[in-house]
């Protein structure tokens, strides 16, 4: 159902997407790095201890971060150490499209298509920039729930925060953001900037993200060029 917000700047929808999809690194889903150097479980709680000095995730669970307060972070829910990371680990001093350089959010999509395109074209942006297309990276699908009432830009595909090029678009993402997260809503429902006809979602807060269950795994290989290909392992 949509409806304006009282200023009328943009429009708001109450959904429920009962299958959502986020790709995350292979990376994040093996076991802590530093378990295979602990032979008691003394020393794996000692390692433990050094990894929690450093995880931007463990501190802002604990005490929170710049821009991220600890109580909005989720616990003793299935995969919680997922939701946190999305929202501690932003990238220093480089917001994405809805989120600033001091705090996540949890991108998805509606369809596993979205993800690997918006993905890949990231990635091919940073291969670009080593100057090497020559990589094979690994990513996992983890599929969520979300309902609740969302800034919804599925209608106007020429908002400014929808803008392909990043110092165009990030700056009205984030200034949009920000109010959505002023005014409590949920996240942001926008058509992909970087596959046609795909649906993405941004959820601004932790307990957006419901019902977290692992999926499918792919494979995204460059051979040499910025073209890619994927696979399903």
């Amino acid at each position: 159902m949509a409806g304006s917000d009282p200023a009328g700047d943009f429009p708001l929808a109450r959904e429920a997407f009962e299958r959502t999809v986020r790709l995350v690194s292979s990376a994040r889903l093996r076991a802590a790095v530093l378990a295979p150097l602990a032979d008691t479980a003394d020393e794996e709680a000692l390692l433990a201890e050094i990894e929690g000095a450093t995880s931007s995730r463990l501190i802002a669970e604990e005490r929170g971060l710049a821009g991220l307060a600890a109580d909005e972070l989720v616990h003793g829910v299935p995969h919680a150490r997922f939701i946190n990371a999305s929202f501690a680990y932003a990238k220093p001093r480089q917001p994405s499209r809805f989120n600033p350089a001091e705090r996540g959010a949890w991108y998805a999509a509606l369809d596993v298509a979205t993800c690997l395109a918006e993905v890949g074209f990231h990635l091919t942006r940073a291969l670009a920039d080593a100057g090497d297309f020559d990589a094979i990276v690994e990513y996992g699908e983890m599929i969520a729930s979300m309902s609740g009432v969302f800034v919804d830009l599925r209608t106007d595909p020429g908002h400014p925060a929808l803008a392909p090029d990043p110092a165009a678009g990030y700056p009205a993402g984030n200034a949009l953001a920000a109010r959505a997260r002023a005014e409590g809503h949920n996240g942001i429902i926008y058509p992909s900037v970087r596959h046609d006809g795909g649906t993405c979602i941004a959820a601004l807060w932790p307990n957006v993200v419901q019902s977290v269950v692992p999926g499918a795994m792919y494979r995204l290989i460059w051979s040499g060029g910025p073209a890619f290909v994927t696979e399903t392992l």
